[in-house]
């Protein structure tokens, strides 16, 4: 069986979120209280017991993803003897995932990718005024028919085709009005359902460029290593292991799309069977097969899913 491990991206976030890793294994704690030092925030107590609209911000929400991601890959390695480099043919992450991945394989250390996507979050929220930016995903319709969507709807805005996460699940981001006109467009062509989706920002859109330059900038300033294990960019679909390149991609990443489908045909098309999501929540494990039910997958995010895995590794 040939493996890859995914991490998921926001929107997984939820309170309670880790604490059962927290209890069970000392090594995701001592994760845990790295992350909270880093950042200079008890963290792991807004995960654990909210409130849950401080834990919503994005400035929060994708560090906690992260942290619970890597906590479960130290788990793995450390508890279960499970080595990425030698159990792994792969590694992605969707959206800030990426960012997981990166430091599950060497390539970031955990501390330098908690502060940089607390940086992230922190300025897609304060990039776009409140209200004035949107996220709708369109479904059932494939990504070509989306792209003249949002370039019809798009007038003098900005509408951009943001996350291409499987057939027929296509996301467009850009300003509200326009992403508005979007759904209305895609109804008429045909959308079997598009729905509004509730964000604090466009992300993955022109609107997200001064991010990208804060980014650029932070980035430039952190070490980023080879990676012990491939990893395949969203932006471009493709394995990476030059560290020059892993830094254009997570710059362009911001106001690029997230090509996540893609992203599994790739690794299919390069002998990868199974894929083993790595972190809160299941979606990863759902997009992967809208895009291939032929790909085995499996979530690990709690003590038990961990336990379970190990006994087939």
């Amino acid at each position: 069986m040939t493996r890859a491990f995914l991490f998921p991206g926001q929107a997984t976030q939820a309170v309670g979120m880790g604490q059962d890793l927290a209890d069970a294994f000392t090594t995701a704690k001592l994760v845990f209280e790295e992350v909270d030092e880093a950042l200079k925030q008890n963290l792991s107590r807004l995960m654990f017991q909210g409130p849950e609209d401080e834990l919503l911000l994005t400035e929060n929400a994708q560090p906690a993803i992260l942290t619970v991601s890597l906590a479960v890959a130290t788990v793995l390695e450390k508890d279960c003897n499970i080595n990425l480099v030698e159990k792994a043919a792969y590694v992605a992450g969707h959206s800030l995932g990426e960012y997981s991945a990166l430091a599950a394989v060497g390539s970031l250390r955990l501390q330098d990718a908690a502060r940089l996507v607390k940086l992230r979050g922190r300025s897609m929220q304060e990039a776009v005024p409140v209200g004035m930016g949107a996220m709708a995903a369109l479904m059932g319709l494939e990504l070509d028919v989306v792209k003249e969507v949002a370039a019809a709807a798009a007038g003098d805005e900005v509408c951009d085709a943001a996350n291409d996460n499987a057939p027929g699940q296509v996301v467009v981001s850009g300003h509200a009005s326009a992403v508005e006109r979007a759904v209305e467009i895609a109804g008429e062509r045909g959308a079997k359902r598009c729905v509004m989706l509730p964000v604090s920002a466009p992300f993955h859109s022109a609107l997200m460029q001064p991010v990208a330059d804060i980014m650029a900038e932070a980035l430039a300033e952190t070490e980023i290593t080879a990676p012990r294990v491939p990893v395949v960019a969203n932006v471009t679909a493709e394995q990476v292991t030059d560290p020059d390149a892993i830094l254009r991609n997570l710059v362009e990443q911001v106001t690029g799309m997230v090509r996540w489908r893609e992203s599994i045909a790739y690794m299919k098309d390069n002998g990868v069977d199974s894929m083993v999501e790595t972190g809160y929540g299941k979606v990863m494990s759902g997009l992967v097969r809208r895009v291939d039910r032929e790909i085995a997958t499996s979530a690990v995010g709690t003590p038990g899913d961990i336990e379970e895995f190990a006994k087939t590794v």
